[in-house]
């Protein structure tokens, strides 16, 4: 009974425990030796991370926080106008597609008045694309035009949590002048 002990190995190379029935037991301590290890790991990672946020003062935190808000406002700012750019882009290219819809209609409606069949045929042919092209601008100028609120609405909410965490800050300066008035 005792050679079938270590019959198997695990696949991590530890020989794997068999019991009488044959099934293999898992080698309980060394598993939870390491996850016992991990734990004391992160407790001792945030204690440590804890430690820090104490020791660093809240001042330096915050205009740290305010310089990170200025350069997100920056970037979504630009984000923004880049994309009400290429809306307008999208929006005269529409005009233009319709224009061009508007013209062939007009160049169709000359054709099958001269009877022109052939010529009717590849205007309708490029009538059509030309529509395509138009329904694809439209989708991706309105999806666009969503995008761009959606940026604008983050902008708002951003913008007025900046205002705020800047007011804490001028109060924090405030308090440390004060401070420094009243120790002189």
């Amino acid at each position: 009974a005792r050679e079938n002990l270590y019959q198997s190995v695990s696949t991590h190379g530890h020989p794997a425990f068999l019991d009488s029935n044959h099934r293999i037991v898992k080698q309980t301590t060394e598993v939870i030796k390491m996850a016992l290890i991990r734990r004391v790991t992160r407790l001792f990672r945030a204690d440590f991370h804890a430690v820090l946020d104490r020791v660093e003062e809240p001042d330096i935190l915050l205009r740290q926080a305010i310089r990170e808000m200025e350069e997100d406002l920056a970037r979504d700012e630009q984000s923004c106008r880049r994309h009400e750019r290429e809306c307008g882009q999208l929006t005269k290219r529409e005009a233009g597609l319709r224009q061009l819809c508007e013209s062939l209609a007009e160049e169709l409606d000359v054709c099958f008045a001269a009877d022109k069949e052939d010529l009717a045929r590849s205007l309708i042919r490029r009538k059509l694309e030309t529509e395509r092209s138009l329904q694809l601008l439209v989708r991706r100028r309105e999806a666009l035009t969503a995008q761009v609120d959606q940026l604008t609405q983050r902008l708002d909410e951003n913008r007025a949590r900046y205002e705020s965490m800047r007011q804490k800050a001028e109060l924090f300066d405030e308090q440390d002048r004060d401070a420094g008035t009243a120790d002189a």
